[in-house]
């Protein structure tokens, strides 16, 4: 996966060179370009930003600024056969750096003499892998802002699935909405929001996401059997938290580990485990537990939320 990140404090990436995901870029999984955004800034002070229209405290970012550097980002790829593609052996162990265009596919003969297929660029005569490759590779575009769309479990395993993603990190009182019209007519865009909070800018935003959504890249975490038992993972985990986790000694401060843990039944380890994990998200996050699936719960599972005094979808329970 390719992860370009614009932003005019680039230092505080310095985070994504170690533990998981530092590793990850080491091995190549992860290509993670940085970019200043004020280098598309030219006035003398490298401005960008400026009052907001209507008035009101604050400044907003400039739009021409952001305009010049998402075409920078994306230029190199967005010709046909330019760019990142997942696999390239041009991208195996490639650092940090600029984008780099691979040579434009050709097909054999002149090309102004073929006929031209309907709706591309490529002619007729060309292969269909051929054709394929002419189509232009591009990111999709993530906006952190308080504003957005959630961020959860789901839309992370969404986006590990893209091979390139661009993160536009805005400050002060946000980015000019005319960006993110413009790129919604050439990238699929993203407004996206970690939190019902305010922060001082995207960048912090960006690195909950790179962590969350590298993590679920295939070889970054030692076991992938991991991921499936996540709090929020889809499937038996879905809608639901975690629950408590130990480890050696067995006692510690007159603490003892639960006796079900030591028992070596993995049958009742599971249950044990689905059962802390109910209680734990009926205590902590109820709106999840009241958004659980009645067709996911089992016998046991409903008399747990019964002896909690916690109904889930009442009337679909009852069908």
């Amino acid at each position: 996966m390719r992860l370009d990140i614009i932003s005019i404090f680039p230092e505080y990436f310095a985070p994504l060179d170690v533990s998981l995901i530092g590793k990850a870029r080491e091995r190549g999984t992860l290509d993670v370009r940085v970019h200043q955004l004020r280098d598309w800034a030219y006035d003398v002070h490298r401005t960008v930003d400026d009052t907001p229209y209507g008035g009101g405290p604050g400044m907003v970012m400039k739009p021409e600024v952001w305009g010049e550097a998402i075409d920078a980002v994306i230029g190199a790829s967005a010709i046909p056969g330019g760019g990142h593609v997942r696999g390239s052996d041009e991208d195996e162990g490639r650092d940090g750096g600029e984008a780099r265009a691979t040579p434009q596919a050709s097909a054999p003969g002149p090309v102004e003499s073929q006929p031209v297929a309907p709706g591309t660029d490529a002619p007729a005569t060309v292969e269909p892998t051929i054709v394929a490759s002419l189509t232009p590779v591009l990111p999709r575009m993530i906006v952190p802002t308080p504003s957005g769309r959630p961020f959860s479990q789901e839309l992370a395993q969404e986006l590990a699935q893209e091979p390139w993603l661009l993160f536009a990190c805005g400050r002060y009182e946000g980015i000019d909405s005319r960006v993110m019209e413009e790129y919604s007519g050439r990238l699929r865009v993203d407004e996206v929001s970690i939190g019902d909070y305010v922060l001082a800018g995207g960048e912090v935003a960006v690195l909950v996401m790179v962590e969350a959504i590298g993590r679920l890249l295939p070889g970054v975490l030692g076991n992938a059997q991991s991921v499936v038992d996540d709090s929020f993972a889809p499937g038996s985990m879905e809608n639901l938290v975690e629950g408590p986790v130990y480890t050696k000694p067995p006692v510690w401060r007159g603490h003892e580990v639960p006796a079900v843990l030591l028992s070596g039944h993995h049958g009742n380890v599971a249950r044990w485990r689905r059962d802390e994990a109910i209680r734990r998200t009926v205590r902590n996050r109820p709106e999840l537990a009241a958004a659980l699936d009645p067709a996911k719960l089992d016998k046991h599972d409903r008399k747990l939320l019964d002896e909690l005094s916690f109904r889930v979808r009442r009337k679909d329970v009852a069908n």
